[in-house]
């Protein structure tokens, strides 16, 4: 399908894609980009989308050079945007559950069974709540310039069907290394336990944790269902926005040009991939389908007990997001 989003605050006025090569200086440079999963997944797909159509419209005079699986933090997606803040990484394709140690509000995306479909994620991110979100992050000298898409995230298991909170009860449930998930998978009485994505595999393949959370596309391309992943309930209980940002002082030196090259690359690789992840979704689905998975939907009361399970959780995150950006993106979920 066709996406359409909404430039946000600091894309107004631009006007496309740059159609011919820039006339930058005569010294070529090389800027890194991170990105926490390889080019297998529509994430790293978009890190490179983002290089290749740099290098081909400054005519190689510009380069972004891509480090995929969290190489340039050891492994510690939740210390990149510490990385890229201080200079150790130029720039990256980013997670705003990674990010959101650093910046608070990223959390809005995160607080549980508050977005309910991909026409409230693009009201958000393309109106006046998606605009203090940018705000919010070049205010920690970090230049946002698009957003991607990793996508709802689902829950998997290897004991059976989750159509209830009480089926959480005594989970251990693998979670990134934010306390908003801990609280979320508390309230549902499950037993959230963090680790890094790279200690998360085998922890599933010995059991050491009964389940996970992710999109679809990281449970189809990392074969989740093959370390004894075989029950899978969509509830959509919270969106993961990536986000192309380019360090401060690495935007400072650069020019003009070359920043208006970055930001229109970076929304049109933004928009590529977005569309690309949500158009793939139905197949993945049948795909995780085909190999055995039991796939279990909600209905929309199954779905309003979670809603009522999580309110505390929402509650107490709130104020901590910031009460006027939580207003701002209910009023764009309401009129979407």
């Amino acid at each position: 399908m066709m996406l359409t989003r909404h430039m946000s605050y600091m894309t107004k006025g631009l006007t496309g894609a740059v159609l011919i090569p820039l006339a930058f200086s005569a010294q070529a440079r090389e800027l890194s980009v991170s990105t926490v999963l390889s080019d297998a997944f529509p994430w790293g797909q978009a890190a490179e989308k983002w290089a290749e159509l740099v290098e081909e419209r400054s005519g190689g005079e510009l380069t972004l050079r891509v480090y995929p699986n969290s190489q340039l933090v050891s492994g510690d997606q939740t210390r990149e945007f510490s990385a890229m803040r201080s200079g150790l990484i130029d720039a990256a394709v980013g997670s705003t559950i990674n990010w959101s140690p650093q910046v608070p509000e990223l959390n809005l995306f995160s607080l549980p069974f508050f977005i309910p479909d991909e026409t409230a994620v693009d009201a958000i991110t393309g109106g006046e709540a998606g605009a203090m979100v940018f705000e919010a992050i070049e205010s920690r000298g970090v230049i946002p310039l698009a957003w991607g898409e990793n996508g709802f995230r689902q829950v998997s298991n290897s004991r059976g069907a989750i159509t209830e909170p009480d089926d959480l009860d005594g989970l251990k449930i693998r979670v990134v290394g934010s306390p908003l998930f801990q609280d979320t998978f508390n309230a549902l009485g499950a037993d959230p336990t963090q680790m890094s994505w790279t200690d998360a595999q085998p922890a599933l393949t010995t059991g050491a944790v009964d389940g996970q959370e992710n999109p679809l596309s990281v449970f189809d391309v990392a074969r989740i269902d093959q370390v004894g992943q075989q029950h899978l309930t969509l509830w959509n209980y919270m969106n993961d926005p990536l986000i192309f940002a380019v360090n401060q002082q690495v935007w400072q030196t650069l020019s003009e040009e070359q920043q208006t090259l970055l930001r229109e690359t970076a929304l049109e690789a933004g928009e590529w991939e977005t569309a690309m992840t949500r158009e793939q979704e139905s197949e993945r689905l049948a795909a995780i389908q085909e190999r055995g998975v039991t796939v279990t939907e909600l209905t929309d009361e199954q779905y309003q007990t979670f809603v009522d399970a999580t309110q505390s959780v929402y509650e107490k995150w709130a104020p901590r997001i910031g009460e006027s950006l939580v207003e701002a993106a209910q009023i764009a979920i309401d009129g979407r």
